[in-house]
């Protein structure tokens, strides 16, 4: 319906305002049609006594009548040099109910006695008092009767009413034509866009143009503008990653049987003589043996998921002590410096694998920050045990992360600070410290150097793996 819609609301309030507006200005308005209208009877009344007083007193009694009629009044008198005359009159059919002086009246009085006119639909009688025009005495008196003046006022008032309704509809459809043009037909165009881009939020086609040049409009539209770059990014990203899982898990299932194949050969290894090879093969046999899992992990649980934390009780120094030694074969001749601060009978109940992947991953991110400024620099690792649970924090004497990194240092693909990074590794590390009811947070990262703290919880979170009463030896590679 037409009174639904935002135009067709506007056109009843305008006609409202308009009309109320109008409503306002009518009281006075009629108010100033009375004493007009008595005014002019009294300016009457005054040339047919000025005639009378011409002929010296002498006039016949039908001209007489004729005068008065002609006024619309039964009688008048005047005020000449302090003497009151009464000049022509005539028989008065009911006695004087009020009397009205109009000399100096103020407003409100004026408005006061034109509602008290309309409201009373008897025929009385009132005196009315005035002052002569030209000076033409001190003041004149006329009587008249009530009736005339109040059709006169209705009609006039009618009149008005008309008048106001016909401005009203006029200025109504004017706004309302203003209004669908400067107003609803904008937000049609906006409302139009919204539908054709939620049709297709990825085509990038479909997002809207500013055009309004009202102020408001173009900042809704530059808002509505913004919020779909952010979803068709969003989404891109989203499609991108659901492509990189699927690709992710292809390769997963050919390097599966590849690092199998590899497994065999380092198999065959711990069999030699060599007291080097004796000493390399179970570091490089457990090294495939994590990257088989890792494999067959992404295979069994998707390509964006990570499976549940299953929790174990192990001595984090050893946990450490590989990453460590994983990372210095990687840095080989950089000047690399790891320093350990870990209590050697510190044990933590996680997932061993997954806390395994995020301290490498923060590790390695801290060597490669070091190396690319090609000075010497030095990481830290140190865990303790706190009443909640534990802790471990991975810090560097790197460059810092650009401040780009921060704002999104734990989003896939956006936090990556590296050339050729990802910007993955601490998004999966995030998540998987998540899992196990923790959080790693970035304590703090300036030109002297950036340092990540783990926090894991003592007590078992609902939702996780239950978890086993196996202890990972200390000796455990």
């Amino acid at each position: 319906m037409l009174f639904n819609t935002l135009s067709g609301r506007f056109l009843l309030l305008t006609a409202a305002f308009v009309m109320l507006a109008e409503i306002l200005i009518f009281v006075p308005s009629v108010a100033r049609f009375r004493e007009d209208y008595i005014m002019s009877r009294l300016e009457r009344a005054q040339i047919a006594s000025l005639a009378l007083l011409a002929t010296d007193g002498m006039i016949d009694q039908n001209l007489e009548r004729e005068l008065l009629a002609n006024a619309e009044v039964y009688n008048v008198v005047l005020r000449r040099d302090e003497v009151r005359q009464l000049v022509l009159s005539s028989p008065i059919p009911a006695p004087i109910e009020r009397s009205f002086d109009l000399r100096d009246a103020p407003a409100w009085e004026l408005i006061r006695d034109a509602v008290a006119c309309l409201a009373d639909p008897q025929n009385r009688v009132i005196r009315v008092i005035g002052a002569p025009v030209r000076q033409a005495g001190l003041l004149i008196e006329a009587t008249m009767e009530t009736a005339p003046l109040r059709a006169a006022m209705i009609e006039y008032g009618l009149r008005i009413l008309g008048l106001s309704a016909l401005i009203s509809a006029v200025t109504a459809a004017l706004l309302f034509l203003a209004v669908r043009r400067l107003l609803v037909t904008p937000i049609r165009r906006v409302v139009s866009h919204m539908s054709v881009y939620a049709d297709a939020p990825e085509d990038a086609r479909r997002i809207i143009e500013p055009q309004s040049k009202v102020v408001e409009l173009r900042e809704a539209e530059e808002a509505l503008q913004s919020m779909q770059h952010q979803l068709t990014g969003a989404l891109r990203q989203k499609d991108r990653l659901a492509q990189l899982g699927s690709a992710v898990a292809k390769v997963s299932h050919d390097l599966r049987n590849i690092l199998t194949s590899a497994q065999l050969f380092a198999d065959r290894m711990e069999t030699s003589d060599d007291p080097m090879v004796k000493r390399a093969a179970p570091k490089l046999v457990n090294s495939i043996s994590r990257a088989v899992g890792l494999c067959e992990s992404t295979l069994a649980f998707g390509k964006a998921e990570e499976p549940p934390p299953t929790l174990t009780r192990f001595m984090v120094s050893t946990l450490i002590r590989d990453v460590v030694e994983s990372e210095k074969l990687a840095a080989g001749e950089n000047d690399v410096e790891f320093v350990t601060d870990v209590p050697q009978t510190l044990a933590v109940r996680a997932d061993h694998e997954q806390l395994y992947r995020v301290l490498t991953n923060l590790v390695r991110n801290a060597r490669q920050a070091i190396e690319a400024t090609r000075a010497p620099g030095t990481i830290e690792i140190s865990a303790g045990e706190e009443e909640e649970g534990w802790w471990l924090r991975v810090g560097d004497t790197g460059p810092g992360l650009p401040e780009r990194a921060r704002e999104h240092l734990f989003q896939p693909f956006q936090g990556g600070f590296r050339k050729g990074g990802t910007g993955l590794g601490l998004a999966i590390s995030a998540e998987l410290i998540r899992g196990h009811g923790g959080r790693l947070e970035l304590l703090r990262s300036d030109a002297e150097g950036t340092e990540f703290v783990i926090h894991l919880p003592r007590d078992l979170v609902p939702g996780l793996a239950v978890p086993t009463t196996r202890t990972v030896a200390a000796t455990e590679a």
